[in-house]
């Protein structure tokens, strides 16, 4: 069985003088990346004449996958002694050195040379190791490997699925440099540059072109001419280096060619606004992507989009994978129109016995909107450290609450379920619910404390039953109202 996903593809004078200042101590690092601070960067820039700087939040998907990748290439460029080195800026805790250096989203590169802190290199986006590393070579040579004779050609196409060369009759014109950097900003993909009369002719060349080179056959090709700019060059690359539908498996069972070709006729019609991505739920080493959309192979074949920017899914209301269909839901998604598909993991057995509530996607509505109970909600990330260190003082409430029925103490893994609310990206995070009719939900931001949660607590408690009490009464207005109409219609 197949699962066929489809993805879519958003204060500054003191800190100077805080970082004019630091002391002496020795940069702390983590896995050979250093831990950058207001306290000691202009030391770390001091001491290093190329330092690559990644600034990142712990807590976003996006950055947590970076943050392994920096490191991975952190300890090579450390094994091989580099020049360079790597550092890290936790945005969310050096918040002022974030402001001065206007870090606007994360994961974000920059490359500080000799010291100078105000004119950093703009990194492109590099999401793997390997392309960082890559990206720091063609920073010190040529960006684009030199492609000699027929046999080097070879050799080059083998190195990728898919890798870009460029045919040029003049190696030193204009549109070469052009495309060398565009061989320094696309640092995931091979690149060769040749002048052989011989490899033109191989490919039936005759003008400057680049030439995508897909599983060893020419591909897509875009002619040069002067005033031709990097971002064209960028553009074409990064608009055909993906196949009409890519799959994770590279095999097509048999009964599923009508659905391939639905998904790759569709995909034709929505290049550019929607990549189409076909994964086989049997394949183990599918595992992975399998996790990030929440999927179980039992649920297989089914159809989802995400919005990678902010990994919101939405489900195919339909078990017809058709051309129109799929069509129709893609330019619902597109239009807005398309509703959210919430994740839940199962409820759990005896969930609501505990002192503290574990509660799921299923049941998170029908708990916390209760309007005869007062909630109050942790929502945490089970691998974050901060959430595990809130629960002793989770079950230390529940424990001050426990004689009074009308108040949930609960928790529930952000990760795994998904609710109808808006919550920031940072956890753990506290909700109030009170018990009111209207569906109202109050954050918590005071200290984590038991003492200044409970007074939190009781102050919206009290809040709530006055508001409760207007509920009440609008409520009865509006039921003899409609008693009063029904009466004058009969």
């Amino acid at each position: 069985m197949k699962a066929y996903s489809v993805l879519c593809l958003s204060l500054c004078v003191f800190l100077i003088g805080a970082l004019e200042e630091g002391d002496s101590t020795e940069i702390q690092e983590d896995d050979n990346v250093l831990i950058l601070t207001k306290n000691n960067f202009r030391r770390a820039l001091k001491q290093h004449e190329q330092l690559l700087v990644h600034f990142y939040a712990p807590v976003s998907r996006e950055s947590l996958g970076s943050i392994l990748e920096f490191r991975k290439a952190a300890g090579v460029l450390k094994d091989t002694q580099s020049a360079v080195r790597l550092g890290g800026i936790d945005v969310n805790k050096e918040k002022q050195l974030a402001a001065l250096f206007n870090i606007t989203s994360v994961p974000s590169l920059r490359l500080y040379l000799s010291g100078d802190k105000n004119n950093p290199v703009y990194c492109p986006d590099l999401k793997s190791s390997s392309s960082i590393l890559t990206w720091l070579k063609r920073r010190d040579g040529p960006s684009a490997d030199i492609i000699s004779d027929l046999t080097h050609l070879e050799k080059f196409m083998g190195e990728d699925e898919l890798v870009v060369l460029g045919l040029f009759k003049d190696l030193k014109g204009d549109v070469v440099k052009v495309f060398y950097e565009v061989a320094l900003h696309i640092a995931d993909l091979p690149f060769g540059v040749t002048g052989n009369h011989e490899i033109s002719s191989k490919f039936d060349i005759s003008t400057d072109t680049v030439l995508l080179i897909r599983k060893n056959k020419p591909d897509k090709q875009l002619k040069m001419e002067n005033g031709t700019t990097k971002e064209v060059v960028v553009e074409f690359i990064r608009h055909h280096e993906m196949e009409l539908v890519t799959e994770y498996n590279g095999m097509v069972e048999e009964g599923f060619g009508e659905i391939y070709r639905a998904f790759e006729n569709t995909a034709e019609k929505f290049k550019g606004k929607v990549l189409f991505v076909m994964v086989d739920v049997n394949e183990t080493r599918n595992g992975r992507i399998m996790e990030y959309f929440r999927v179980k192979v039992e649920e297989a074949p089914l159809v989802r989009m995400v919005n990678l920017s902010d990994n919101v899914q939405y489900h195919l209301p339909s078990d017809q994978f058709d051309e129109p269909n799929l069509t129709k839901f893609c330019l619902s998604y597109l239009e807005g129109k398309a509703k959210p598909k919430l994740q839940s993991e199962p409820i759990p057995e005896n969930w609501d016995k505990q002192p503290v509530k574990e509660l799921v996607g299923m049941n998170f509505e029908k708990v916390a909107f209760n309007h005869d109970k007062s909630v109050i909600i942790l929502f945490y990330a089970p691998w974050d450290p901060e959430s595990r260190a809130a629960f002793p003082l989770w079950e230390e409430l529940a424990k001050h609450f426990s004689d009074d029925e009308d108040i949930v103490v609960a928790k529930i893994d952000i990760t795994a379920n998904d609710v109808n609310i808006h919550l920031r990206e940072k956890y753990p995070l506290i909700h109030f619910f009170p018990a009111v009719y209207s569906e109202r939900v109050v954050s918590y931001s005071g200290k984590w404390k038991l003492k200044a949660i409970v007074k939190f607590m009781e102050k919206e408690i009290k809040k709530a039953k006055k508001d409760r009490v207007k509920e009440e009464e609008w409520r009865k207005q509006h039921l003899n109202h409609q008693n009063a109409a029904e009466k004058d219609e009969l």
